[in-house]
């Protein structure tokens, strides 16, 4: 994790700058070939030094708002935060412990979510808990099925 670095200079050139020496033209393409990545782990991977998974997001949330995909976006950071705080997929049973794991993981979702989109998110949580998913379900990106029926990617 970066320390007080990260918020010297001009944070969005740095950023750009280790993206395109990776070999991307965006900071989203260079998010969506690690879908499953968290927001820390991709901001280490542009510089453990001087790059906070914050501004990661805030760049991430500045283009999809520029193209029109802040949902896809939104079904991407559920990805992100599913991979982490439940490796092995949708818990088989939902006792205690993988109660707190999914609330977390939900909560984090909406914690990272655009105000124009929380109240979808509000549903498509409640949803998951109403109905959960197949034991194990583990979404590897944006464009997984049950992601796609649940949270279309209508703009609002």
């Amino acid at each position: 994790m970066s320390g007080g670095r990260a918020w010297q200079g001009n944070v969005k050139a740095r950023l750009y700058e280790r993206v395109r020496e990776r070999g991307y033209d965006s900071l989203t393409a260079f998010a969506e070939a690690r879908p499953t990545s968290s927001l820390v782990e991709l901001a280490d991977e542009l510089g453990t030094d001087d790059i906070a998974a914050v501004q990661v997001f805030s760049g991430l949330v500045a283009e999809a708002e520029r193209s029109r995909k802040v949902t896809r976006l939104v079904r991407g950071q559920l990805v992100r935060e599913l991979a982490e705080a439940l490796p092995n997929g949708w818990p088989a049973v939902m006792d205690d412990e993988a109660r707190l794991e999914v609330a977390m993981a939900l909560g984090s979702w909406f914690g990272f979510t655009p105000v124009t989109h929380q109240e979808r998110v509000d549903r498509v949580s409640n949803a998951l808990l109403a109905t959960p998913p197949p034991p194990g379900w583990r979404p590897l990106g944006p464009d997984d099925e049950l992601l796609l029926t649940l949270l279309p990617d209508k703009e609002v």
